[in-house]
């Protein structure tokens, strides 16, 4: 027997039709990349937006095209998020750190029909003019007393698309399945994946990291997204914080430690979310300036493991810290650091060691790991296997590329994340390591995570690695590659002994390097595969 219940489709445009009548006051604060700050409210949001849908259909978009962005955090990237998908169109976000050729690739793979860019990033585009699809239309975001003088043929302006259009609009239904939003993966190895979001997916997102991190999410908080709008949907942000009237302060292209440090304390910025690269920066001027900015008690830290040192740091000074974790293909969020109540009265270093996992999962993911053979592993906390994961907001197949989904999956339907973990019998999630970066020493494994969480806590390393180089008898060994802070480069005896008093003899390090800076994903990750490329010649001492 069915219910007796309405059924309407989840739309995207139903949540900031939401906002703009429940939150209208909630404040959209930009850094933008003519200069200055501006200041906006989602209602009045709601109505450019509806313009912008206008325009967008007077230059011919249809239901299902692909329309691209190359933008920083703003109010205007906001306002496309909403226009394209409550069209029936797909937002198909472009990070602008991908080399020319995957940037190409992926223009070229979506099929973009429209291409939205920042002023910051039309140099980009004038390099790869030439070989751009001829009928892509190209619209500056910006107003025409800052429109580029620009060899690109045919430049529309933004904000003259915008005038004079409606600000009023009766979005169309569809059924919920219907494609929003399009991200692809930064293509470490081999070319980029695509996820197509839904607008089913992305409110039931939405919704799920709403209930999930309520201490940032709630009406009146100020949240600071520096994870950005052009990847996974800075993590369910732009949907998530209208839903719960929040006000969204965009850092724009401006991400130094000094200026997001200022940008907080002026907008009071209560939360902040981020890689760990980011917060480094942060951190470094939270300690020149004595203080933490006005305002700041929360951080939620993803898109790589988060130190532990860093961790520490942070509720030391009494900022709350979330440790976070999911992927491009979850929508992106899958678990949650924020500790249950009945764990809130441990000592502080077993919180810490709490915190330093990825969480727990939020509602709508289910978490499972297994052996080699597909067997489930115990939640224990000790079994560490192939983390799958499935639910509401996770890919069933990547875009028009079947190739990639010959093993995305198991025999179950479960996604295969690549990561190796455990989960304890508190649901926390521990991921050990990425397939790939676990090193294979005589037969054992050896995690470069865990070698690294520890390296972390020197005061004179501001960033390290540690990437397998082959060895003529282990098969593999550990090289521990370091980032000194200021200059001040820890002795490699300091070092090891550091790690020695964690781990047995054989899981140390063979050698140590220093380096300059270590090389950063087009997300913002410590490249492992551009280490292991750079040392792959490297001569390791004989340790015997």
């Amino acid at each position: 027997m069915n219910g007796l219940m309405m059924n309407r489709p989840l739309k995207i445009s139903d949540i900031l039709d939401f906002a703009a009548s429940v939150h209208p006051e909630a404040e959209i604060v930009s850094v933008t990349a003519e200069g200055g700050l501006h200041r906006t409210t989602y209602r009045k949001t709601a109505k450019r937006v509806a313009q912008l849908a206008f325009a967008l259909k007077g230059l011919g978009v249809r239901m299902g095209d692909r329309i691209a962005t190359l933008a920083w955090n703003g109010y205007r990237h906001f306002e496309l998020y909403y226009a394209v998908s409550g069209i029936g169109s797909v937002c198909h976000t472009i990070n602008p750190r991908l080399s020319a050729e995957q940037m190409l690739y992926i223009i070229r793979h979506a099929q973009d029909r429209l291409l939205f860019t920042d002023l910051t990033f039309v140099p980009i585009l004038e390099g790869l003019a030439a070989e751009l699809p001829s009928d892509l239309k190209i619209v500056v975001m910006t107003d025409r007393a800052h429109m580029p003088d620009s060899r690109l043929p045919g430049l529309l302006c933004y904000e003259e698309l915008l005038d004079g259009q409606p600000a009023e609009i009766d979005w169309p239904d569809f059924p919920e399945e219907t494609a929003a939003g399009l991200c692809y993966t930064s293509g470490t190895t081999g070319n980029p994946k695509g996820t197509l979001y839904t607008h089913r997916s992305t409110v039931l997102h939405a919704m799920m990291v709403s209930l999930s991190i309520p201490a940032a999410l709630q009406e009146g908080r100020r949240i600071l997204p520096v994870v950005p709008l052009f990847h996974v949907n800075a993590w369910g942000l732009p949907y998530a914080a209208p839903l719960t009237g929040a006000s969204l302060i965009f850092p724009g292209p401006k991400l130094d430690g000094k200026s997001l440090f200022d940008l907080m304390e002026n907008e009071k910025v209560y939360s902040a979310w981020g890689v760990p690269t980011v917060w480094l920066g942060l951190q470094n001027q939270i300690a020149a300036e004595g203080r933490l900015p006005d305002s700041f008690g929360h951080v939620v830290v993803g898109g790589s493991a988060a130190p532990r040192s860093m961790i520490e740091a942070f509720e030391t000074l009494g900022v709350e810290v979330c440790h976070a974790w999911g992927m491009t293909e979850m929508s992106p969020v899958g678990t949650q650091g924020s500790l249950p109540a009945h764990l809130t009265g441990l000592p502080e270093q077993e919180k810490i060691d709490l915190k330093a996992k990825q969480g727990r999962r939020v509602f709508g993911v289910d978490l499972k790991i297994t052996d080699d053979l597909g067997n489930r592993l115990p939640h224990d906390g000790k079994s560490p296997g192939n983390l799958f994961v499935r639910g509401h907001a996770v890919t069933s197949g990547y875009f028009e590329d079947e190739a990639a989904n010959t093993h995305a999956f198991d025999a179950e339907g479960w996604f295969r994340t690549g990561d190796i973990a455990t989960i304890d019998e508190n649901g926390f999630l521990m991921i050990t390591d990425r397939a790939k970066d676990l090193i294979k020493s005589g037969g054992e494994w050896i995690s470069s995570l865990d070698l690294e969480n520890v390296v972390m806590a020197h005061p004179n390393v501001a960033s390290c690695a540690v990437i397998a180089v082959p060895h003529p008898k282990w098969d593999e060994r550990p090289l521990l590659v370091v980032q000194p802070r200021d200059g001040e480069q820890a002795p490699k005896e300091e070092l090891l002994e550091m790690l020695a008093q964690h781990f047995a003899k054989w899981q140390l390090p063979d050698d140590v390097v220093y380096v300059d800076g270590l090389p950063l994903t087009a997300t913002g990750k410590v490249s492992k595969l551009t280490l292991r490329k750079q040392f792959a010649e490297h001569a390791l001492p004989e340790t015997g």
